[in-house]
């Protein structure tokens, strides 16, 4: 057995995928197609309250899905991989004989879908991560000690590797070295500032900066608090507050599926009867994020999809089709995955300054924070959420008063369209934080808006 797929229980180098592959890919002619696509990470977890550390873990894990094509049949399994070599080359060759013993008892599927030759793409993102024992003496000493704050927050990092390979002779190799710490500075009850560092490259001096920023609006929620009547306000919204809108948005909004059957939020941009603004323009940039430029079944994605152009559907449809959508509609695939939902979502700069956001809002509501977004009428682009921590009226482009916690409903659409006032110049990159079964690469880069008529309902 090759010696690096010994040394490398998480498989999260080339060469230890490259012998899982050549030990599992072998030519044979009962099956057209045989495929492996791993999913790996070397992950750190710390949990902080206080400022000081209360949980610190370490997780390696590797799931690899094997699948088998026959003309218009697949039978698929995912396993987890122990580390051992030779145990789990011996497992999934198990697996795989009882796939080609099941490929008899699957019905066709008429719309099954996937790539009739190899190709090859490898992108090996390096970074400078820190050392967790670095991390929790400098949150201790800058927000505990420096600051006198009340810390509480996650941090994740580590490498994350997504890898494909097939017996056609594809191989593509994506690796990503990053973090993502998520904390607040609480001050009592739900008042809270909320403030987020990631990248792939650690910074103190960048951390320390962030944390100060926050500190200093820590005095405005000791001032008495506001409660807002019901109503349409003029508000700003950070690029937290954005993330979470146009996340909401990506739920179905741009997929082919979800276009052709009617479902999708964006029907009356698809039919002309709404628009966006003419600054309003939103891409699928896959280049620009941390996703893997290759979906699971090994389909090559492109580098960017034009979803709204000026405002408007695009010519080339705008919307995310996986293979199997184009295959049942009769158009062309666009490299997504199965869900069509958008992993690096762009939305494009505005003219105004980041450092006058506050000024071109003049007077209403700063938004740093959104939560438990849905559709409230998904047919009309219509959302509900509730507004969340450090929440400030602003009068004359200052701060002057926290806000208590509001309901709103509104039309994307509107908000976007007829409602938008501006988008800062300087798009955000944030990274998808989720760690559920396992971190994720998605993004979403947004600047912040400026918006007219937010309606808050209670």
């Amino acid at each position: 057995m090759n010696k690096a797929l010994q040394s490398s229980g998480a498989y999260t180098d080339p060469a230890s995928f490259e012998a899982l592959a050549d030990a599992l890919l072998r030519v044979d002619p009962s099956v057209d197609r045989t495929s492996l696509y791993l999913r790996a990470e070397a992950s750190d977890f710390l949990r902080f309250n206080h400022a000081a550390l209360r949980q610190a873990t370490s997780v390696q894990q590797t799931h690899v899905t094997l699948a088998l094509e026959r003309e218009q049949r697949r039978a698929e399994s995912t396993l987890t991989l122990g580390g051992d070599p030779a145990l789990d080359v011996q497992r999934l060759r198990s697996e795989r004989e009882l796939l080609v013993s099941q490929l008899d008892l699957i019905s066709d599927d008429p719309w099954l879908s996937y790539p009739k030759a190899a190709t090859h793409s490898s992108h090996d993102g390096r970074g400078a991560l820190p050392d967790v024992g670095h991390v929790i003496a400098l949150v201790y000493d800058l927000a505990g000690v420096k600051l006198e704050q009340d810390l509480v927050g996650f941090y994740a990092g580590g490498p994350v590797v997504h890898a494909f390979a097939d017996s056609l002779g594809s191989r593509h190799w994506h690796r990503v070295e990053s973090f993502h710490f998520d904390w607040c500075l609480y001050h009592r009850a739900d008042k809270a500032v909320k403030t987020s560092y990631a990248g792939t490259h650690w910074d103190d001096a960048a951390f320390a900066a962030k944390l100060e920023e926050a500190a200093l609006r820590m005095p405005l929620l000791t001032r008495e608090v506001r409660t807002l009547q019901a109503g349409a306000y003029r508000a700003a919204f950070s690029p937290s507050a954005m993330v979470e809108l146009l996340g909401t948005l990506g739920w179905s909004g741009f997929s082919l599926k979800s276009r052709r059957t009617g479902v999708s939020s964006l029907m009356r941009l698809e039919r002309g009867e709404a628009a966006f603004d003419a600054g309003f323009n939103l891409d699928e940039a896959v280049a620009l994020g941390t996703a893997p430029a290759f979906t699971a079944e090994g389909f090559v994605r492109p580098v960017r999809v034009a979803l709204v152009e000026a405002g408007k559907m695009p010519a080339s449809g705008g919307t995310l089709n996986s293979p199997r959508s184009a295959a049942e509609y009769g158009m062309a695939a666009n490299g997504v995955g199965a869900q069509e939902s958008p992993e690096a979502l762009r939305l494009g700069p505005g003219s105004i300054a980041q450092v006058d956001l506050l000024s071109a809002l003049d007077t209403g509501l700063y938004v740093s924070n959104l939560w438990y977004l849905n559709y409230s009428d998904r047919q009309a682009c219509r959302m509900t959420g509730m507004t969340r921590y450090a929440c400030f009226w602003v009068e004359g482009g200052k701060l002057v008063a926290p806000v208590n916690v509001m309901r709103f409903d509104d039309d994307a659409l509107r908000l976007f369209g007829s409602g938008l006032v501006g988008l800062t110049d300087t798009p955000e990159f944030t990274p998808n934080s989720d760690t559920y079964g396992a971190r994720q690469l998605g993004s979403i880069t947004t600047p912040a808006a400026v918006v007219d008529g937010f309606r808050l309902t209670l």
